[in-house]
């Protein structure tokens, strides 16, 4: 064999394990990006592979290696066949879930989607209580389009005598603001930090009455923002691909940051749309990434309260605010678990200790911290815990499965019938503000 045959044949074992991995784990959300292309790269691509292996007859060549080469990439496109077919039999048991116990729970579901057919029998069903949208709803379109999908989805659920669906953006201003530019983009509320107090309070007001107005009129009624997350330091952690919180956070002081996101929140208010503080208990001193990994916070609570937490306790005292749990383990209460699933922080330490009796809802789930380990026992955990909308944001197709865990835990007795009743009555505050939004 030549030195170019060699590498040939080389080339062929690694793009070979590339697309037997790929045609394995398509459903990850980690491949939610190639998703749409994949199978189709995979099927042809092996086509041609076994075709001109078995037009040369090198699977003769070398017995043993030739055949499993082959056979490799024979196994390619059944690895991708068998996550499509178990995503769709998922999908299938979901969406014939048709009952009124899956409705109760489903209204505790917030999920991002792609195009609004993927989305509209779960929507018409009742079986989520919330939509997401973000850039990827608003890209190549405008504003009006985007408004008139909002709107037929709630036209849809007044159709079916549901109620109206929670509709969620992520509209804070600076790097992260998702429906711009078709809306107007607005610098972080950080870049008033340096103002005079009267200014800057007037222009964060500002800030909340432009977010607000905007996202009203395209139907949205909550806002996740403003992030309350101290500012520990501007420079960026060699682990932090996407959270940035360094450049989204206010103020390194917790009075400022009050002052600045009570303003904020007032403008949102105006127009309706409700605020939804984040990330608690806080990424400000978490140098871990939690869309990709574990994060653990390791300051005593004492510490907490007296700095970090004084934003989070005054917003929550306003009416129409919400809280949005992070994904880090708050070591010195539940080190075994992130806040986001843990009935110690959200139900002995956020509702009982300091109680706030407000909407709370969880980060996206779709994130390396909890969905690499053992997402059925999240879910399972933060409904037990008193979390009251489970985000499913980032690859929304996730939420078969994880709707699927909820429902076995539901229908197995397993989920706290209590605590999801109270959770309800929350929900249900939700309902009036909601319906005058959704006109």
């Amino acid at each position: 064999m030549s030195k170019w045959e060699r590498l040939a044949v080389a080339a062929l074992w690694l793009a070979g394990l590339i697309l037997v991995g790929v045609g394995a784990c398509l459903n990850d959300p980690y491949l939610s990006i190639v998703r749409g292309r994949a199978p189709t790269l995979i099927v042809v691509t092996s086509v041609l592979v076994v075709g001109w292996l078995l037009w040369r007859r090198s699977w003769r060549k070398g017995w043993i290696a030739g055949r499993l080469l082959l056979a490799m990439w024979c196994i390619a496109p059944l690895g991708m066949v068998s996550s499509k077919l178990t995503f769709q039999m998922r999908k299938a048991d979901v969406l014939a879930a048709d009952t009124p116990q899956a409705k109760v729970l489903g209204r505790h579901f917030m999920i991002g989607y792609r195009r609004a057919q993927d989305i509209t029998p779960l929507v018409a069903k009742g079986l989520i209580g919330g939509i997401y949208v973000s850039h990827r709803n608003i890209r190549g379109r405008t504003a009006d389009e985007l408004k008139a999908e909002i709107a037929n989805f709630q036209s849809i659920r007044r159709t079916a005598g549901l109620p109206p669906l929670i509709v969620a953006a992520d509209q804070e201003g600076g790097i992260v603001s998702h429906l711009s530019p078709q809306l107007t983009a607005l610098p972080a509320l950080a870049t008033l930090t340096e103002l005079p107090e009267a200014e800057r309070l007037h222009r964060a007001t500002e800030f909340g009455r432009t977010h607000g107005r905007e996202l009203a009129d395209l139907g949205v009624t909550m806002n996740f923002a403003p992030v309350l997350d101290m500012r520990k330091s501007s420079e960026r952690h060699r682990f932090d691909f996407n959270s940035l919180i360094g450049q989204r956070a206010i103020s390194s002081d917790p009075a400022v940051v009050s002052e600045i996101a009570s303003a904020y929140t007032a403008g949102l208010r105006e127009f309706d749309v409700g605020a939804t503080v984040k990330h608690f208990p806080g990424l400000g001193r978490v140098a871990a990434d939690t869309h990709h990994f574990r994060a653990r916070l390791d300051t005593p609570i004492d510490e907490m309260e007296k700095t970090d937490w004084l934003p989070f306790r005054d917003l929550l005292k306003q009416p129409q605010t919400h809280l949005m749990i992070g994904h880090v383990a708050l070591a010195a209460i539940d080190p075994d678990r992130a806040a986001s699933h843990s009935k110690r922080v959200v139900n002995d330490l956020v509702r009982d200790r300091w109680g706030y009796q407000g909407v709370i809802v969880t980060d996206d789930l779709v994130m390396g911290a909890v969905y690499q380990h053992d997402i059925c026992a999240v879910t399972v955990e933060a409904i037990n815990a008193g979390v009251d909308l489970l985000l499913v944001a980032f690859d929304g197709t996730q939420f078969y499965r994880i709707f699927t865990c909820a429902l076995a835990a539901l229908q197995g007795g397993r989920l706290d019938r209590p605590m999801l009743e109270k959770s309800d009555q929350r929900l249900d505050g939700l309902a009036p503000r909601q319906t005058a939004s959704a006109r």
